[in-house]
C-alpha cells in the first residue's frame, strides 16, 4: 500500500507538471515595462509584445511601472510570482541599480538573482556626440582638448549612473581624462543641451543620435561598438582610436526567479518567433534598432561579461549625490 501511494504521488506530479507545460499559457500575460514613453524601451516592448502573442496564442499585454530610474518595475516583477504571466522588459539599467547602490551604501530593493534571464533582443552601441558647430571635429581633437583642460569640459547624461553617464565615464577612464559630469533629467533634455551649447557631449543611441546628425545638427565621433555601424561606416570605434571603451545600451526580457523550465522554454521561443516577424522586423528598423537576439547559455553568458563592465566603471564613479 505505501509503494502504491508513493506511485500515485508521483504520477500526480508528473502529471500535473505535464498539463502545466501543456496548458501554459492560458490567460493573458503581463509584460512590466519599467521606463516611461518617450525612450527606446516602450516601443520595442510594445512591437515584442504583439509579435509574442501571435506564437503564445494569448495577449501579451504591456503595463508601464516607471520610476526611480526603472528600480519600481524591477522590483516589482521581482516580488510576483514566478509563473510566466509577468514578465520584464527593460534595459541594462535592470543591472546597473544593484550596482550603484552598493557603492553608496543604499539597501537594494532588488537583486539580479531574483530574475530568469529569458532573452537579449537589442544591444545597440552608444555613439559620442557634439554639437554641429563644436570645435571638436575629431575624438583627437576632444581628447587633446580634454587633456589641456581636466575637468573643464562638460558632458551631459540623462541621469546619474544611467548610460550616459556610464558610458562617458567609461571612455573619460579609457582615456586618461577629466570631463565634468551634468545630470540632466531624461535623455531628450541631455540631447537639447549639447545641441544648444549649455554642455559640450552627450552619448545616446543611434535610433536618438542619427536623426540629429543627418538634419546636420550634430556630429558622431566615435561608437562605443566592438565593430564599425553599418548606417554609420565612416565612423570609427573608440578602440580603433585608441581608447579601450565599449558600451552597449541593451534591451531584455525578463521573469522572477523559480521560472519552470518549461515555461520559459515557452518564453524563449515566443521571442524567437517574434524577433523573425517580418512585421517586427520592419518595425524595429524603423525605430534604427538591430536586433540582437540571444537565449539560454548565450544571454547569461552575455550579463555576466556585461555586469563585469558596469561593475568596474561604477566602482570607478563611486559614490554621487
Amino acid at each position: 500500500m505505501r509503494l502504491i501511494a508513493i506511485g500515485a504521488a508521483l504520477l500526480a506530479v508528473f502529471f500535473s507538471f505535464t498539463a502545466h507545460a501543456q496548458t501554459y499559457p492560458s490567460r493573458p500575460i503581463v509584460m512590466i515595462v519599467p521606463f516611461p514613453p518617450g525612450g527606446a524601451v516602450d516601443p520595442t516592448g510594445r512591437l515584442l509584445a504583439g509579435a509574442m502573442s501571435k506564437t503564445l496564442g494569448e495577449n501579451v499585454v504591456v503595463e508601464t511601472k516607471a520610476g526611480a530610474g526603472g528600480a519600481i518595475g524591477h522590483a516589482f516583477t521581482a516580488r510576483q510570482k514566478p509563473d510566466g504571466y509577468t514578465i520584464l522588459f527593460t534595459a541594462s539599467a535592470i543591472v546597473t541599480i544593484p550596482l550603484a547602490d552598493d557603492v553608496n551604501g543604499r539597501p537594494s530593493t532588488y537583486r539580479m538573482s531574483d530574475f530568469t534571464p529569458i532573452a537579449l533582443i537589442t544591444a545597440d552601441p552608444q555613439i559620442l556626440l557634439v554639437g554641429a558647430t563644436s570645435p571638436w571635429k575629431t575624438l583627437h581633437d576632444l581628447l587633446a582638448d580634454a587633456k589641456a583642460h581636466p575637468g573643464k569640459i562638460s558632458y551631459a547624461s540623462a541621469g546619474v549612473y544611467g548610460t550616459s553617464h556610464t558610458s562617458i565615464e567609461m571612455f573619460s577612464q579609457a582615456a586618461g581624462i577629466q570631463l565634468l559630469h551634468v545630470p540632466y533629467k531624461g535623455g531628450g533634455p541631455s540631447m537639447m543641451a549639447v545641441l544648444s551649447g549649455e554642455a559640450g557631449m552627450t552619448a545616446q543611441l543611434p535610433a536618438v543620435g542619427l536623426p540629429l546628425v543627418k538634419a546636420g545638427k550634430a556630429r558622431v565621433l566615435a561608437s562605443f561598438g566592438a565593430t564599425r555601424l553599418p548606417t554609420i561606416a565612416d565612423i570609427p570605434t573608440m578602440r580603433e582610436l585608441g581608447v579601450d571603451a565599449e558600451f552597449y545600451s541593451w534591451l531584455g526580457l525578463f521573469a522572477p526567479a523559480g521560472l519552470p523550465r518549461e515555461v520559459a522554454s515557452a518564453l524563449r521561443n515566443a521571442v524567437r518567433q517574434a524577433v523573425r516577424d517580418s512585421e517586427f522586423r520592419k518595425s524595429m528598423a524603423g525605430l534604427n534598432s538591430v536586433i540582437h537576439n540571444l537565449d539560454g547559455a548565450e544571454f547569461d553568458a552575455f550579463l555576466e561579461k556585461d555586469s563585469r563592465r558596469l561593475a568596474a566603471a561604477i566602482r570607478k564613479i563611486g559614490k554621487t549625490q
